[in-house]
């Protein structure tokens, strides 16, 4: 649905400032988020006082966050000044099934805030300003940071959770099959294609401190095994798909490329290769890969892509696609075969 814009020139100026302010929207976020007041708020209503009392914040400074936020439909102010949890401030509780809790801070850390107050000159010049701001590309500076990687890791491990099931349920993959999830991460996508597919094999193929970590399953121990190296320069070979889950995206065309050609050179001519990211749909409609595509620029030199841009990333892999199929998600599967 397209979405529709004021025709008044007074609403037009209204909605443009109110624009201009919307980074206060996910700061408050961060602080209602860190404070833990959607946990306070799960058993009953408070009032402001009550919660500045529980937090040890201003009571005065949180009662306008938290009238903020009720407009917002976060939280819901009565008329005694109480504030009621919503079903928009459940999912950013720890305990909450699913929590965005992790992925909400990640997305308001400083890694992002930083960056993407430098964006016209991520614009003006083509290439992020992270490694500027923080001496090191994104992956270094994690790898050297074990605080920050680990609300990195968790951020990203609750969106996985979220999109892994639709995923493994788009894909149809033929009985006895050998999957590698290529940079999969601690695993959890090849476990739920694993558990939805008794006779697939697999292959978790990561850099080795993330394979210290891995989450796959004990109880499918005789279906997967780990592999640990580096998707630039090769990948495990003769396996019948190689998956890249939320990968190409963190990567300009120059080093997905090198990716890619890992994954052709590795891949029998029955073999697939699975690209799970956003395909950003032509025209003017609101769709999450237009917002996720300005993000990347901010911290990677990655980027979302289109249909069209795919098609010629994965030819100069020697590679084509077959077909794309869409999940209920924001992702798409792009499945390629040899070219």
């Amino acid at each position: 649905m397209a979405t529709t814009q004021p025709t008044d020139p007074g609403a037009m100026i209204r909605q443009l400032l109110g624009d201009a302010l919307a980074y206060l929207y996910p700061a408050s976020l961060r602080v209602i988020i860190r404070l833990e007041i959607p946990e306070l708020l799960a058993d009953r209503p408070r009032t402001a006082a009550e919660l500045a009392e529980a937090t040890g914040a201003d009571a005065s400074h949180l009662q306008r966050i938290l009238r903020y936020l009720s407009s917002r439909g976060v939280f819901q102010e009565d008329e005694t000044g109480a504030f009621h949890a919503t079903g928009l401030s459940e999912p950013l509780r720890a305990d909450a099934r699913p929590s965005v809790r992790q992925t909400v801070l990640l997305l308001t850390d400083d890694i992002y805030w930083r960056s993407t107050g430098r964006l016209e000159d991520i614009v003006r010049t083509g290439k992020t300003v992270f490694d500027d701001l923080f001496g090191a590309p994104l992956f270094e500076l994690l790898a050297g940071d074990p605080e920050r990687a680990a609300l990195f890791d968790s951020g990203i491990a609750a969106i996985s959770v979220l999109e892994q099931e639709a995923i493994a349920a788009a894909y149809e993959f033929p009985e006895g099959a050998r999957v590698v999830d290529v940079g999969g991460g601690p695993g959890g996508l090849l476990n739920t294609v694993l558990r939805r597919n008794p006779t697939l094999r697999g292959v978790l193929f990561e850099q080795e401190s993330v394979l210290a970590k891995h989450i796959l399953d004990d109880s499918l121990s005789d279906r997967w095994s780990t592999a640990a190296g580096d998707f630039f320069t090769a990948v495990p070979e003769g396996e019948d798909f190689y998956v890249l889950k939320r990968v190409l995206h963190d990567w300009n065309d120059e080093d997905s490329l090198k990716i890619l050609r890992s994954c052709r050179a590795a891949l029998p001519e029955h073999g697939r290769v699975l690209v799970v990211d956003a395909v950003i749909p032509p025209g003017n409609e609101p769709h999450a890969s237009k917002l996720y595509d300005v993000a990347m620029m901010t911290i990677f030199d990655g980027k979302e892509r289109t249909e069209e841009e795919f098609t010629r990333l994965l030819s100069a892999a020697d590679l084509k696609v077959a077909r794309i199929i869409p999940t209920p998600g924001t992702l798409s599967v792009v499945e390629a075969v040899p070219a």
